[in-house]
């Protein structure tokens, strides 16, 4: 079995209507959810072999929070094909991962970590800005992972209910 954390960016800051999108950082809020997530995860027994993330400035800062306050000490991989992309994204660069690798989590946008979660799960859970999903996976190498994989959706962490 694998698993699989699903984690959707802290909250950016729309302030400045000139920068652009891939550059925008968290806001006051996500300063304070993503380091909230990441004491989460840890208290929790959550913390992946892997992280890997797109490279939008919201998104890396999410993980770099979270990652310090949950003492994270393993790999992190920066995808950029993960900034706006669909479930498939997600899915390829899961799915290339070495099989030593027991639990990975993905970090990045809406639409597609929604798309990805219901692919694997068949669950329309919504997933607002620093939520994290934990899904098992009936699978023994990663290369199998494919929508409609049949994951269980253990639980989804949301800040507001924190």
């Amino acid at each position: 079995m694998k698993t699989l954390l699903i984690f959707r960016h802290a909250k950016s800051d729309w302030g400045d209507p000139g920068l652009p999108d891939a550059d925008r950082p968290l806001n006051k809020r996500g300063k304070r959810d993503a380091p909230r997530m990441g004491r989460l995860m840890r208290s929790e027994g959550l913390l992946p072999d892997i992280i890997l993330v797109s490279s939008a400035k919201r998104a890396r800062q999410t993980v770099e929070a979270a990652a310090e306050a949950a003492a994270y000490q393993g790999e992190e991989e920066i995808h950029p094909e993960f900034y706006m992309a669909g479930p498939d994204a997600y899915l390829q660069a899961v799915s290339d991962l070495d099989d030593r690798i027991r639990c990975a989590m993905v970090v990045g946008h809406n639409p597609g970590l929604e798309e990805l979660l219901a692919g694997v799960t068949g669950t329309g859970e919504g997933l607002p800005t620093a939520a994290l999903a934990r899904v098992d996976l009936p699978i023994d190498h990663w290369k199998d992972l494919r929508p409609g994989v049949a994951g269980r959706l253990v639980h989804i962490w949301r800040p507001k209910e924190l």
